[in-house]
């Protein structure tokens, strides 16, 4: 049995600036088939490889495959159906899978527009995929396909899906095989070592209706702090890892275990070998405030805030002073512990217009974060709130669901004065930083790392790929007139999707609330905390 996995070469001018991030999801699978004896696995990175779609057909074509899987997020979707496609040509007798948050969800959608997929993994992949792959090497393929849990597939003009699997309850008892990945080629930008991204939980606790990573993960479940110490210390010494970020939403939910991990780095000397981050929340600064030196002791140094922009604050005015506050504590405190904050704003709301992106830019001023990212509104369309705001939105070329292009219109300005507001406080941010802060402002490794932050922002400047301006043909406030997003207007949902959509809605039991109250926010905007046991102290 040789299966192939493939990761799409999709490109976006977002997170991709700071690096080349190694596909994780591809390691954690091939890890679970191997420990149930399916070892001739081969792995093609397209997408840090940039293959071109001819490449890919002759690497398919030589490897034959009995199975050809890929993976999709919203953004990259069309790419991940075509590769599905090149292998029905290349190797027409492979069974074509593809699985990720956007085909869970949008099965329907994406078995109408590649009616060449042969079934969609939903959920969680690897106990589904493994159970797929059982079924295929036993030759009980496409027969017995109704008695595996968690697929989805065309049977005629009917599209079928199978009873959802449940959540990988043991997370420790998948080996990951990392040894799948070409490490040269996963390099972070601003430090020059190699990067991974390993989790330490699955889900969240919190059900926010601008979030679908609860839905998709359904359950929240931590790993033991000392399984992921193992993880790290194998890409450390194996791998020769010098940098990761946990993957997880917001590692810190859970302060008990976020804690235990950190004192697993210290003791075993790791904090000294390999530096990280996360993305978490403000609250949970405040709440751990006590905490941060420790945290950087274990090799943290840099924490992604979920921060409010002015037109999301207008959402919430009457807690408009304390939000704010609370903000530019949280990032005080960080800096304080030498733990670098970028804080991260959500733009391109509907109500968004050019005096709340020019106060958003002075609240980032005046807060003083190491770095600021503005990153546009995306609806995606498997969230609760989307169920609220589908009528507003027009585009639905997928590919543009990416953080960096404008799918909603704001209705006081067009979408291409929102990008240029966007590219105007980008260029006073950094353009001040690099001036005043970054040569000046501390020693050693933090003024290597600030640096090396500008080197990035720079690079991926002078290339045109930051925010997709080459693509868009931006290239300042004068070319306004002449910006393109290239949007795909053909795209349109399935009638089969949009029936879904529409039971959905009316199912849904939190409408009215999400009209009454519902605030859209960055990653790590929310405020709740999950109730836990009391957290074991640091050891001295």
């Amino acid at each position: 049995m040789r299966i192939a996995l493939v990761h799409p070469n999709y490109h976006s001018g977002g997170a991709e600036i700071a690096g080349s991030w190694p596909p994780a999801w591809v390691a954690y699978l091939a890890g679970h088939l191997k420990d149930a004896g399916f070892t001739d696995i081969h792995f093609i990175d397209a997408m840090t490889n940039n293959i071109p779609d001819e490449d890919l057909h002759a690497r398919l074509k030589q490897l034959q495959p009995d199975v050809v899987g890929c993976t999709a997020i919203t953004p990259s979707i069309y790419v991940a159906e075509q590769v599905l496609q090149i292998a029905k040509d290349a190797c027409p007798k492979a069974v074509r899978v593809l699985g990720g948050i956007h085909a869970t969800f949008m099965y329907k959608q994406v078995l109408s527009e590649a009616p060449w997929i042969d079934v969609i993994v939903r959920g969680e992949g690897e106990e589904i995929f493994r159970e797929l792959i059982r079924c295929i090497d036993e030759g009980r393929w496409p027969h017995d396909r109704r008695k595996i849990k968690g697929l989805a597939f065309a049977e005629g003009e009917r599209f079928v899906a199978t009873q959802a699997a449940s959540t990988v309850k043991e997370l420790d008892a998948i080996n990951p095989d990392w040894s799948l990945l070409e490490w040269s080629k996963y390099i972070y930008v601003p430090l020059g070592v190699r990067v991974a991204i390993p989790n330490m939980a699955r889900g969240c606790p919190f059900t926010c209706s601008f979030c679908s990573q609860w839905k998709f993960w359904r359950d929240y479940r931590v790993r033991d702090p000392k399984k992921v110490a193992d993880e790290i210390e194998t890409l450390v010494d194996e791998h020769d890892i010098g940098f990761f970020i946990l993957a997880d939403e917001e590692p810190t939910i859970n302060r008990k275990k976020f804690i235990a991990f950190c004192q697993e780095l210290i003791d075993r000397g790791l904090n000294h070998k390999v530096k990280w981050g996360i993305n978490t929340r403000v609250t949970d600064i405040y709440r751990d405030r006590k905490l941060l030196a420790f945290y950087r002791e274990a090799g943290l140094v840099h924490v992604s805030l979920g921060t409010e922009a002015a037109a999301q604050l207008k959402l919430d005015r009457f807690n408009k002073e304390t939000k704010v506050e609370e903000n530019k504590e949280a990032i005080r405190l960080l800096r304080e512990a030498d733990i670098f904050v970028e804080a991260q704003f959500i733009v391109g709301l509907d109500n968004e217009t050019p005096e709340t992106l020019e106060e958003t830019f002075q609240m980032a001023w005046d807060w003083q974060p190491d770095l600021a990212n503005w990153a546009m509104y995306t609806p995606w369309p498997f969230t609760s709130l989307f169920a609220e705001i589908k009528d507003k939105v027009e585009i639905f070329d997928f590919s543009k669901y990416n953080f960096v292009t404008p799918i909603m219109a704001p209705e006081a300005m067009d979408r291409a004065t929102l990008l240029d507001g966007v590219m105007k406080n980008y260029r006073r941010f950094y353009s001040r930083k690099a001036l005043f802060h970054y040569p000046w402002r501390g020693t050693g490794f933090r003024r290597r790392y600030l640096l090396g932050c500008l080197k990035a922002f720079l690079k991926a400047g002078f290339q045109r790929k930051f925010y997709d301006l080459g693509k868009a043909n931006y290239w300042g406030p004068q070319s306004k007139k002449g910006v393109n997003f290239n949007f795909d207007r053909t795209r349109t949902i399935a009638p089969a999707q949009m029936d879904d959509w529409e039971a959905a809605a009316d199912r849904a039991a939190k409408a009215r609330a999400l009209k009454e109250g519902a605030t859209v926010k960055a990653c790590g905007g929310g405020d709740l905390q999950m109730a836990e046991e009391a957290a074991p102290a640091p050891s001295p």
